[in-house]
């Protein structure tokens, strides 16, 4: 009987799996938890054995064992993840911020066949091969990526430094070729500063790369000779990143040989206590930092390190509370492992990790730390806090919400593409000091949503009426009230002019945004969005008022961090 090479080999090696396993199992006869370990081992490689033998269809074996490993870890907690080495660039680019490439952001256009430009860094290859936001991707590197998925096509588009990537795109109809010189691409974490209101510094952070700190540094020295007295530093949406770079942050505004944060794990090695070890720039300005529901890991140990120590107001809401630690594991054939390895925990004493996923209920659900666990802990000057997980903001503020119409409008890229097409038609837009939608181009955004024939979106008032006739079927009260429910109906049907009329100052603001991103790029969206932004604004109003401020420090003013009810709003 003949037998292939690749079939020699691989029955060798479930040959060679099984004798190490046997050998195991002499080795750990005596500890139980051991041995249970091995055999269920050997049961696996059993089971993938048959079914790699046997299975009536081919398997993909690497599919399979991917799996398996993905859905071993998800039992642990989200964050505990096998990276392979296909993956490690990605996984390089989230936590460093650099990558080979062009520098533009790409997404799903309104059509499932193209990929298209969304976002383009001023001065890298995409910008200076004369790439525009709303361009579709034809050709990358002479491979047709129509009805590719954005992922094939981001990795085309990657590369080695130095190297030279062939475009062909689609715009207005027309197709053009260019070349993008592939370059090392560092996305800042500081997007965009500014003074605010004459004397008030602010800085907005997206991520902790490598070197954010330094680029933190750097905008405060500029915005103090510039005038500011004092700084807001802007969290929301910051999902976290690199530890060391949190740590750098946070030293910048507190005493050197202060406490930052503690870790605490199963092994010894992972307990640990982080203190500020380099000379901070200003320990004395005044701060304001501002978080909300994705404001996580990182940020919040820099915004619980600095609440903790009585060094800056935090205002927003709650955060995320993902304090869980995780180390990078190289394993074999180049692959990674990230698992979690601790806990983190601010000057008080808290621990930032809301969500318990060491203990789950019987249908594998994790869940807050419930109420009666929550703990009273102090900051240095004596304020209560709690713990619970997350960062709870001394101001909380109720989150901004859109209307289900804008909902609908951003799900559908509309203000997107209407921007595009508002910065083709007009050559010459003022920045967004002066920016702003006149009527008449308002009027011509909503022809532009009334002539798109896939945009549908719907009300949830109407959708309840619609669950509420269900149930009045199901009760047989409907026949004796269906004229009511027709009335119903027809007064709350949506109405797409009269709902963009309706909520016309958001949408407004939308649109607003989007043209000075497409204009201006990424600052320029969030310079205009300021304008709007009623956070921002009491972030101000706090630090115009020193009476306040430092009595929300010292305890004089109430704190919404001390109100037990308040701070564990989840």
């Amino acid at each position: 009987m003949k037998i292939s090479i690749r079939r020699a080999l691989k029955v060798a090696g479930i040959v060679c799996i099984a004798f190490t396993l046997g050998a195991c199992f002499t080795a750990f006869k005596g500890d139980k938890k051991n041995f249970e370990v091995v055999q269920n081992l050997d049961i696996f490689h059993s089971l993938f054995k048959e079914l790699n033998m046997s299975y009536v269809d081919d398997i993909d074996s690497k599919k399979l064992i991917k799996t398996a490993i993905d859905n071993m870890l998800k039992s642990l907690d989200p964050y505990t993840n096998y990276i392979p080495h296909e993956e490690m660039e990605d996984f390089k680019l989230q936590t460093t911020g650099e990558y080979g490439g062009v520098g533009s952001v790409i997404s799903l256009s309104d059509t499932s066949m193209y990929i298209m430009v969304r976002e383009i860094y001023p001065d890298m290859p995409a910008h200076k091969a004369g790439l525009q936001p709303g361009d579709y991707f034809l050709e990358v590197g002479g491979v047709d990526v129509r009805n590719k998925k954005v992922a094939e096509v981001s990795d085309l588009l990657r590369g080695k430094p130095d190297t030279d990537c062939k475009l062909k795109i689609l715009r207005n109809g027309k197709e053009i070729t260019t070349t993008a010189h592939r370059q090392k691409i560092q996305i800042s974490a500081v997007p965009y500063s500014t003074v605010l209101d004459g004397n008030v510094g602010y800085i907005v952070l997206t991520s902790f790369t490598s070197k954010c700190a330094d680029e933190v540094a750097h905008c405060v020295t500029n915005l103090k000779a510039q005038g500011a007295t004092s700084i807001i530093l802007d969290l929301r949406g910051n999902p976290g990143g690199l530890l060391d770079e949190s740590l750098k942050l946070a030293n910048l505004f507190i005493p050197r040989g202060s406490k930052i944060l503690s870790t605490k794990g199963r092994v010894q090695i992972n307990n640990r206590t982080y203190t500020a070890t380099a000379n901070p720039i200003d320990t004395v300005i005044p701060m304001v930092v501002m978080v909300n529901r994705g404001s996580a890991s990182a940020s919040e140990i820099v915004s619980g390190s600095l609440q903790d120590m009585d060094r800056a107001v935090i205002l927003g809401q709650r955060s995320y509370g993902k304090g869980l630690v995780q180390t990078t594991r190289e394993i074999e054939y180049n692959n990674a492992l990230k698992l979690t390895t601790a806990k983190y925990y601010i000057p008080s004493g808290r621990c930032i990790q809301a969500l318990d996923y060491s203990h789950r209920d019987e249908s594998g659900a994790v869940g807050y730390v419930p109420d009666s666990l929550i703990s009273e802990f102090k900051t240095l000057h004596g304020r209560t806090v709690y713990d619970g997980g997350g960062i709870s903001p001394d101001i909380y503020l109720e989150p901004e919400k859109y209307s289900n119409i804008s909902v609908s409008l951003i799900a559908y890229n509309l203000p997107f593409f209407y921007a595009i097409k508002y910065v083709r038609e007009n050559p010459v837009i003022p920045d967004s000091k002066s920016f702003a939608l006149s009527d008449a181009e308002y009027a011509d955004f909503c022809k532009f949503v009334a002539e798109h024939n896939k945009f549908e979106y719907k009300s949830r008032t109407f959708e309840a009426v619609k669950e509420l006739e269900k149930a009045a079927k199901y009760d047989k009260y409907f026949d004796d009230n269906s004229a009511l429910f027709e009335q119903l109906r027809a007064q709350l049907k949506p109405q797409l002019q009269k709902d963009l009329e309706i909520n016309k100052a958001e949408i407004k603001e939308l649109i607003e945004t989007e043209i000075m991103v497409t204009k201006y790029y990424r600052a320029g969206g969030l310079a205009q969005g300021l304008k709007y932004d009623k956070e921002v604004k009491e972030a101000v109003n706090i630090l115009k008022d020193k009476n306040r401020y430092y009595g929300l420090l010292d305890g004089s003013v109430e704190s919404h961090a001390g109100d037990k009810r308040k701070s564990n709003q989840k």
